[in-house]
């Protein structure tokens, strides 16, 4: 451990689903020392790709920060970066349009828990990611309050709402980010001036089937009906509002002005929509493959969130449960970007 603190930054990653966070962190150069995720299917694939991290698997609301400490033999001040992002699905655009819900979700006090290993840990430096509905409840106001107690800086740059596009990421997607110090105020990342697009990372792939890949390969299962109008969606961009009626799926013809972007195409030269939680399924949204009479694969809902091409998320429940994991991590490109900012921070105070 003396040597690991001689030769990288130190981080912490609680709530690491499936790894997102620690990769970006990792590229970035810090050494994850612990995760915890309570989800198990989430952990397996943690730690199918994190073997040396420890990992806790349980509710972060019975484990005790100074446990921890002590299981990685560092005193508080020591750890330089606490990163973590608290389940969001209360904040998220869908739960906040109904408000008495929302209100209700118990996962909405979870980011209390990230506080409470604040004050134990005293890291130098804190990154939460959230949903952006986070970063306009009442919530993120008392963490703001109590982390300022306890030393943390913050300026009108501390808690922002960013698109992961810019950063590097092949996707439209929405994310809030706090980034603070005890050591002073952190600089953002600059913007990336190319966005990546869907071609720049799935274009040379193989046509699933062949790859022996098994995320790659895993088979559809469609209807004859839905096949028959995945078909007749126009290549490259194309949705179902460009097709005759008379092809429509009976809930679109009683609400023609709703969701339009399902049964709709990726574009080749754009970034991808949101990879959310349905993301190998149509009928959720954007997702069929550009050319390719297809939704998208987990692989390449995968490597459009970023992941390595050859990253493991666990299969044991099924292909609609690794396209949630796939859809609730985070981007690790959009992490690696903010965390080179942090250590940016973290070198020029030595």
């Amino acid at each position: 451990m003396m040597q690991m603190k001689k030769n990288k930054l130190l981080a912490i990653d609680l709530f690491c689903g499936a790894g997102g966070l620690s990769v970006g962190l990792k590229k970035a150069g810090f050494r994850v020392l612990a995760g915890i995720e309570i989800d198990e299917a989430a952990a397996e694939s943690y730690k199918m790709n994190h073997r040396k991290h420890i990992l806790y698997r349980e509710d972060i609301k019975k484990i005790d920060p100074r446990q921890v400490l002590s299981d990685l033999n560092i005193k508080p001040g020591e750890l330089d970066l606490l990163a973590g992002c608290p389940p969001c699905q209360g904040f998220s655009t869908l739960r906040t349009r109904n408000k008495r819900a929302s209100v209700r979700d118990k996962r909405n006090n979870l980011v209390y828990e990230f506080v409470r290993f604040a004050e134990v840990i005293r890291p130098k430096t804190l990154m939460i990611e959230n949903v952006p509905g986070l970063a306009k409840n009442s919530r993120i106001e008392e963490v703001k309050k109590r982390l300022e107690r306890i030393g943390y800086l913050f300026n009108e740059d501390s808690i922002s709402v960013k698109d992961v596009s810019d950063y590097g990421v092949p996707q439209r997607r929405k994310r809030m980010i706090l980034i603070a110090s005890r050591l002073g105020f952190i600089d953002h990342p600059k913007i990336v001036k190319n966005k990546k697009t869907v071609f720049d990372v799935l274009g040379s792939l193989v046509a699933p089937g062949q790859s022996g890949d098994r995320l790659h390969d895993y088979p559809e299962n469609r209807t004859e009906h839905v096949m028959s109008l995945i078909k007749l969606i126009p290549k490259n961009g194309g949705s179902r509002s460009d097709l005759p009626r008379e092809y429509w799926l009976p809930c679109h013809i009683r609400y023609p002005g709703g969701y339009k972007d399902v049964y709709g195409r990726m574009s080749w030269d754009n970034v991808s929509p949101t990879i959310t939680g349905g993301c190998t399924n149509p009928s959720k949204g954007r997702f069929l493959h550009p050319e390719q009479d297809r939704a998208i694969t987990l692989r390449e809902a995968a490597l459009l969130q970023t992941f390595p091409p050859k990253y493991k998320f666990s299969l044991a429940k099924g292909k609609d449960g690794a396209s949630l994991m796939i859809g609730n991590a985070l981007p690790p490109e959009f992490i690696r970007h903010h965390a080179n900012a942090v250590k940016k921070h973290l070198h020029s105070i030595e």
